[in-house]
């Protein structure tokens, strides 16, 4: 049976099934709806949202409903205009609590059969359970406040640059809404209104703080280079990957780590560029398994249409940031039913808010995150009692 949640947040449970409002007693046979939310957690339903890649229900809507959605849109708009103006947390509401039940359940209505379309009229996708359990991941991070404290951040408000930033940030949203389908290649982004995680400038990393003990972050040593090597069937090299560049590919010793990185990008991401000369990253080979002249597939399932100028970028970015979110995934496993969990994610990297208490798990947390679907990648763990001071941890 096609439901809609009527709030998304664990705990307000309402839903709109069979032309009615439910509060209580919700029928067991729950099975589609458009989008997840904290209203059910165990059930096995199919999300409409991940069938047509992400879209609007704007975007979604077929033709043959679109008078009708747009006419319950402009009258959710005006309900929610009052709320803004009225400033109503809905951090502290219900929504469903605020709106009237004959209008939610015209809402729900139209919304039900725009979902209905989806099912109807698209295939599931292929990596449909790892994108929903992506989903529920961010999901459960979007309700998470992060805990944000000038304590030690004195010198950011000393600095005439950083002052005001600094500022913005405490006033500011403390959730991060990530966006799963923000970006062609898989990516993560965040909505407007969201803590800016991905873009903030890095010393002001220094004002968010662990809830628990510490920081424990992880991150891949030359992700996109490593991801490459895997796809081309090459072994990894030990240590730092840019290190192993400076002897192995530019042969010359003497040559810093930051010009050897610089150099390497400007080859790597340059499909005209021959001034490096190696068959170890063989570009050519992998484009030849993974491109059709038109779509990129990945391991992950994705398939997506790009130039030939931008098809090895987006292979090895959208591979790259998959293996990320898929290790968070297993690290979120692993953490169930401990006081840790994971705090954000940052590209490549995956941030734990750490408790003492499950130090145990500290060489599995850096095994699950190394071994991937590709191969074990060198792994760089750092902790730090903010996300800005994180010094390197040796296991």
């Amino acid at each position: 049976m096609i439901f809609q949640a009527l709030d998304d947040k664990h705990e307000c449970v309402g839903v709109y099934a069979d032309g009615k409002l439910w509060f209580e007693d919700t029928p067991d046979d729950l099975t589609q709806s458009w989008k997840y939310s904290g209203t059910f957690t165990d059930k096995d339903v199919e999300y409409a949202w991940i069938y047509c890649g992400g879209k609007s229900l704007d975007e979604a809507c077929p033709e043959h409903l679109s008078e009708q959605w747009e006419r319950v849109q402009r009258k959710m708009r005006a309900y929610m205009k009052s709320f803004d103006i009225g400033k109503i947390d809905f951090d502290d509401h219900c929504f469903f609590d605020l709106v009237p039940h004959d209008f939610l359940m015209e809402f729900c209505e139209v919304k039900n059969r725009i979902t209905e379309h989806i099912f109807e009229t698209h295939e599931r996708p292929e990596n449909y359970d790892y994108m929903n359990a992506a989903e529920k991941l961010l999901f459960k991070i979007k309700y998470t406040d992060l805990k944000l404290s000038n304590i030690d951040g004195r010198s950011l408000f000393l600095s005439t640059h950083l002052r005001v930033p600094a500022q913005q940030l405490l006033k500011g949203p403390s959730r991060i809404n990530y966006n799963l389908f923000g970006t062609i290649t898989g990516r993560l982004s965040t909505h407007p209104k969201s803590f800016p995680i991905l873009t903030m400038r890095k010393e002001l990393r220094k004002l968010i703080k662990p809830h628990n003990d510490w920081f424990i972050s992880l991150d891949y040593n030359g992700a996109e280079l490593r991801t490459l090597l895997a796809l081309s069937g090459q072994e990894q090299p030990e240590g730092d990957i840019h290190e192993w560049n400076i002897k192995n590919i530019f042969k010359d010793p003497q040559m810093p780590r930051d010009e050897a990185k610089t150099m390497f990008f400007a080859w790597f991401y340059n499909p005209d560029s021959d001034h490096i000369q190696t068959n170890y990253y063989d570009r050519e080979k992998v484009l030849a398994k993974y491109y059709d002249g038109d779509y990129i597939s990945t391991i992950f399932g994705r398939h997506i249409r790009v130039s030939d100028w931008k098809a090895f970028n987006y292979l090895i970015q959208s591979t790259a940031a998959d293996l990320v979110i898929d290790r968070a995934l297993a690290i979120e496993k692993l953490l169930e039913n401990r006081k840790s969990s994971i705090s954000h994610i940052v590209h490549d990297e995956i941030v734990i808010d750490f408790a003492l208490e499950d130090r145990d798990l500290l060489h599995e947390i850096k095994n699950t995150f190394a071994t991937n679907r590709l191969d074990t990648f060198v792994v760089n763990m750092s902790a730090g009692q903010n996300y800005y001071d994180l010094e390197k941890l040796a296991l």
